[in-house]
């Protein structure tokens, strides 16, 4: 198998590029460097620099690389910017999908792995979240993702493709310092960033039907993430033509954002400092942890990394790139 990793310059997408690679899997990595970075291409691996707006590069890649499957990650994921540019979000996320199954088809690329998001089920009121849960995605950016699985499953049918279509909960850590995440939108940096500036990490909320009143959310390390990958793209060799499935990534475990800001203090060096309860933010849920048994029945994949895994190696990201 030779395979074309959409967005493999990225924080995730350079972690599920170094599996696929450590697996002994033939890589190409596309990626148009809005957010990604070249350096984080290893050694070796071929890099297309486009979009995947642009049909005409994507199918001229996977003729010339000579690419059997897809890993999709390239994506616009800001939930909060997806309110503000909706029309920006369903044209890359979900116009870019659908010119990337076109060139797919028309080159043969047969394999599809695709990010998804937890996003796609909104606010579940349910302890465990089912890959049946109804979803019902409260922003824009959830809304791609929902209509990017419809499209897929669509295709699959229709030209006979092998897809996985791969939901993440809440991604965090980091494989080494050089790889970790860019971006301050998740819990993790947000705390970092304000102990950097010497000011308490927030908490939006303490007020939700909760055992401490904070929201409960399921971590997963991103080299975790990026082992499911591997397993699904391996998966996809075995299963018939049309077979479209969809898979939780997640631990099966709930932790509060009371419990992991006082995990973030104490593995920094910060346990003096109380955190600040400010306002609920709006559309968030109360609680979002992954049922994960489906996962580990269709891949035989667990995830191994724990809390302190994920926290410690941010931490020693963040580091790495503010000093």
């Amino acid at each position: 198998m030779s395979w074309l990793v959409t967005g493999g310059a990225g924080y995730i997408g350079a972690h599920v590029v170094r599996a696929l690679t450590a697996g002994g899997e033939s890589v190409v990595v596309y990626d148009d460097l809005s957010t990604g970075s070249a350096d984080r291409v290893p050694q070796g691996v071929p890099f297309i620099q486009g979009s995947v707006l642009d049909r005409e590069l994507l199918e001229q890649s996977i003729r010339d690389k000579a690419v059997t499957g897809v890993v999709h990650i390239a994506a616009k994921k800001q939930v909060g910017e997806s309110v503000e540019r909706p029309l920006h979000y369903y044209r890359e996320n979900v116009t870019g999908l659908q010119t990337l199954l076109e060139a797919m088809a028309a080159a043969g690329a047969g394999e599809l792995v695709f990010s998804s998001s937890a996003a796609v089920y909104g606010m579940p009121d349910v302890d465990l979240v089912t890959e049946d849960t109804p979803c019902a995605p409260v922003s824009p950016y959830g809304e791609t993702k929902l209509v990017g699985e419809w499209l897929i499953k669509a295709a699959a049918r229709a030209h006979g493709l092998r897809t996985a279509s791969l939901r993440y909960f809440n991604v965090a850590g980091a494989a080494s310092p050089e790889l970790s995440d860019t971006g301050v939108f998740n819990l993790i940096p947000m705390v970092f960033e304000r102990l950097e500036e010497g000011r308490p990490p927030r908490i939006f909320g303490a007020d939700y039907p909760t055992p401490d009143g904070t929201c409960v959310r399921d971590y997963i390390h991103v080299e975790d993430i990026a082992s499911a990958h591997l397993a699904a793209a391996r998966r996809l060799a075995d299963v018939p033509e049309g077979t479209a499935l969809t898979l939780n990534i997640g631990r099966g475990e709930g932790s509060s954002v009371r419990e992991m800001v006082d995990r973030i203090l104490k593995l920094t060096g910060h346990e003096q400092m109380e955190p600040e309860i400010t306002d609920r933010r709006p559309g968030d849920p109360a609680r979002v942890v992954a049922a994960a048994e489906r996962i580990r029945r269709e891949l035989n994949w667990t995830a191994r990394y724990g809390l302190d895994e994920m926290i410690e190696s941010a931490w020693r990201g963040w580091r790495h790139r503010h000093q």
